[in-house]
């Protein structure tokens, strides 16, 4: 199979078609996998539809070093905390991190160097193994316009920027970790500017009090004159991304799928329309695992969208926002 040919999935049956493929490979070539799929009583030949793969939880990416081949162009960990075992994801193929998360932004969006990049996170020399410090690196550096840059705590400057480009007429992306845009939101607000898209990604994790979506979201569109805030979805163990235009409802690109499960009887997958555990088919990770169980709660629609509503109860508490 040509890795690239992923990237080129149209419609659900080459979908289904392809993840049939990659659960053959994982099983064959990855032990640990191999040994839970076997506990379950899983294999390539009882194994026909999607639903029927099983779903490697996630928490064994902690544990385990889940990589088909031997060696590797990255290595991303999970922020975590001191105190506790972070997840460790071996990318053996960068390019094709590369071109899954280009290719995703510019799906849901348009061209990523025609925007100016203003992120407030860590910059890629404070977080080297961050997936998500990676990505934005990448459209910082290959954006068209100089202003792209790292912001985060350099609030001053970020604003005399934010203004300069409002004037220049440039399309602006504000992306930042939750923590980071609520930070600047107290410090200053924007005028309104239909060119500034602000995205968020992940929660609070311990910087600051647990809000809802809701009033988080509030407070940003106040401070920054948007109508909406989009955010951002992905993990460490993942090579693809979810993008959400507002009203915190995600979509992946063709190659990923989510899947909820029933969080009391996890083997029980495919529930729409009500809450439940998240399962993810990211077929991008075809050198790692392509079937995770999340940590996560989330509800999906009948159209291939979906909301995430929370970590489930008694899970590390871990996610981008733990590097601030």
């Amino acid at each position: 199979m040509n890795p690239n040919d992923i990237f080129n999935i149209e419609n659900q049956e080459t979908f289904n078609k392809v993840a049939l493929e990659i659960f053959k490979l994982q099983y064959d070539l990855l032990p640990v996998y191999h040994s839970f799929c076997e506990n379950l009583n899983k294999n390539p030949q009882n194994v026909t539809r999607i639903e029927q793969i099983p779903f490697l939880p996630i928490q064994l990416f902690r544990t385990n070093d889940i990589n088909i081949n031997p060696s590797y162009d990255l290595l991303f960990e999970s922020s975590g905390t001191t105190s506790k075992t972070t997840s460790r994801h071996f990318v053996a193929d960068k390019l094709i991190y590369k071109t899954s998360f280009k290719k995703t932004f510019e799906h849901f969006y348009s061209k990523s160097d025609d925007f100016v990049w203003l992120a407030l996170t860590p910059n890629i020399h404070e977080r080297k193994t961050s997936s998500l410090v990676y990505m934005v690196d990448y459209f910082v550096r290959h954006s068209k316009h100089s202003e792209s840059g790292f912001y985060l705590n350099k609030y001053d400057e970020l604003v005399k920027v934010i203004k300069a480009c409002m004037e220049a007429k440039k399309k602006i992306i504000l992306f930042g970790l939750s923590y980071g845009l609520l930070d600047f939101a107290e410090h200053f607000t924007l005028p309104e500017y239909p060119e500034l898209i602000v995205m968020e990604t992940g929660g609070m994790k311990g910087k600051r009090p647990e809000m809802v979506r809701n009033e988080l979201h509030s407070i940003l569109t106040k401070a920054f004159n948007v109508e909406k805030i989009h955010s951002e979805y992905g993990m460490t163990e993942l090579l693809s991304q979810a993008y959400s235009k507002g009203d915190g409802v995600f979509r992946f690109p063709s190659w990923s799928k989510i899947i909820i499960r029933d969080v009391y009887n996890p083997l029980n997958v495919g529930i729409t329309e009500r809450n439940g555990g998240i399962n993810i088919i990211d077929l991008a990770n075809i050198y790692s695992c392509s079937f995770i169980e999340t940590e996560d709660m989330g509800i999906a629609y009948s159209d291939g969208s979906f909301e995430v509503l929370g970590r489930m109860e008694h899970t590390i508490n871990r996610g981008c926002n733990m590097m601030l």
